[in-house]
């Protein structure tokens, strides 16, 4: 099997690109109407997901909670939208500090990840796009991604390789979320 590597613009040059479009999307009155989530390409194309289930949502507000709760210095956010390299994607669940929040602005997505980055897995999620996606929210700032298994089970990344027995950010965070 060919393997094929595909270069991604620098994250800075993206953004202004990712910024634009995505203001664009927020503001159409149609995409507003449809049912799921969406997160664009590299070009500014949509790439719609599919409705998240109830479950998937449980665990984004328990996930949640519990990061306001655990981290008082910032605010957690669900379907953060994050511009990377490869267009505008959006975190299940994200942590900021305040002063990432403030370089956030009146944009309509981070410039810059926020520090925690959290992606819930769904039966329709592969290894490899769970991977990529990591590999994006840390080249676009974030400090540590998570992600949760549907039974709950936490992983903690520091960077796209190395994987960490608990967070250091959020070091009393749970291995297990129940819902």
């Amino acid at each position: 099997m060919a393997v094929l590597t595909i270069q991604l613009p620098p994250q800075q040059e993206q953004t202004k690109c990712n910024l634009r479009r995505w203001a664009e999307l927020c503001a159409d009155p149609e995409l507003a109407k449809i049912e799921g989530r969406i997160e664009t390409d590299r070009y500014g194309h949509i790439i719609m997901m599919p409705p998240a289930v109830p479950f998937h949502g449980g665990l984004q507000s328990e996930i949640s909670y519990l990061l306001r709760t655990l981290m008082q210095s910032g605010r957690p956010f669900t379907e953060a939208p994050i511009s990377t390299a490869d267009g505008v994607k959006a975190a299940d669940v994200a942590w900021a500090s305040h002063e990432r929040i403030n370089e956030l602005g009146n944009h309509s997505c981070f410039q810059k990840a926020p520090e925690i980055c959290v992606e819930i897995i769904s039966r329709s999620n592969t290894r490899a796009e769970i991977a990529e996606k990591a590999a994006l929210c840390f080249d676009a700032g974030a400090k540590e991604v998570w992600t949760c298994s549907g039974a709950g089970v936490m992983t903690f990344l520091k960077s796209k390789a190395k994987t960490m027995n608990r967070s250091e950010l959020c070091p009393n965070f749970p291995a297990r979320v129940t819902i």
